[in-house]
């Protein structure tokens, strides 16, 4: 594998732009698959999405490894995969719930700001009967509508109408756990907008002050704000990102070390190699060695 696979969702999404299913122990072999998981391979199954994953378990006991952090879920579990999160399954038991891939052009800006705005990655929600008996009715509704005939009238709009209220109630159980349904402080506020400029401008901007610049604040000024919000600079958080990207390249790709960081945007690689040995511990390669053993 050259590079890490992208799942499209125009592959296999319907004329609504979204894709929704149910699970049980008799198709979670082909749920798991939809999720990007080869089962018979450890990692070249490992992908990305051009579209968001949401998730909810019911029943039964999963893992999945987002990002090297290797997640499991239970009964009552909500769950989203963002846009170009790496991701697979790494074990299932008997399991039933639900599973939606939604285009992101599909999702409001205001609830994207829930969802993509944390620095750290994001964790399982756990619903309490009430709430999952909410979303199991949504839920039943919707895959019954998206199942009916696409040329009906309003078609579109019911099944959308319903997606939003789902989505809607994902954002606002995340958004009361982050407490981002507060009036967020200043340092707050610019630490989620520094975040979304770093996950879309890390493989060409790697200064500090030309994120400052971008959020119309000095360089001084925003460190001062991301070392309060998040107790580290905005260095720290920029080599995090970059290392975060090798990390997935030198896993789940064939790519050298040479070759990938020039993908993220460094001339010179044994900088590179020196910015990751100081971020993680370990050489490139040895991170390669150690993981893909």
């Amino acid at each position: 594998m050259k590079d890490i696979p992208v799942h499209q969702l125009k592959d296999r999404a319907n004329p609504a732009g979204f894709e929704i299913k149910y699970f049980s122990p008799g198709s979670m072999r082909k749920e798991m698959e939809l999720l990007g998981d080869d089962v018979d391979d450890h990692y070249l199954g490992a992908h990305r999405d051009d579209h968001y994953l949401f998730f909810l378990l019911e029943k039964g006991n999963a893992s999945l490894m987002i990002d090297f952090q290797t997640l499991p879920f239970g009964k009552n579990s909500l769950y989203y995969v963002l846009p170009g999160q790496v991701h697979h399954s790494i074990k299932n038991e008997i399991v039933y719930g639900w599973f939606i891939a939604v285009d992101t052009m599909l999702i409001s800006t205001d609830y994207r700001n829930v969802f993509e705005t944390q620095l750290k990655l994001q964790q399982p929600h756990l619903l309490d009967d009430k709430q999952l008996q909410q979303c199991k009715s949504i839920l039943s509704l919707l895959l019954e509508k998206y199942d009916s005939d696409v040329k009906s009238s309003f078609y579109i709009p019911v099944v959308h109408s319903l997606l939003q209220s789902f989505i809607g109630m994902v954002a606002c159980y995340y958004s009361q756990v982050n407490n981002t349904g507060m009036q967020l402080s200043r340092p707050l506020q610019l630490s989620q907008q520094f975040k979304q400029l770093l996950g879309r401008h890390i493989r060409t901007i790697k200064s500090p002050s030309a994120y400052a610049g971008m959020l119309n604040v000095s360089e001084s000024y925003l460190n001062e704000a991301l070392k309060k919000a998040t107790g580290f600079s905005v260095s720290y958080w920029i080599a995090q990102e970059v290392v975060m990207e090798a990390k997935r390249l030198l896993y789940y790709s064939e790519l050298n070390v040479k070759q990938i960081a020039h993908h993220l945007g460094y001339e010179d690689h044994t900088y590179f190699s020196r910015l990751f040995k100081k971020t993680a511990n370990e050489t490139p390669l040895e991170f390669r060695a150690q993981n893909r053993k």
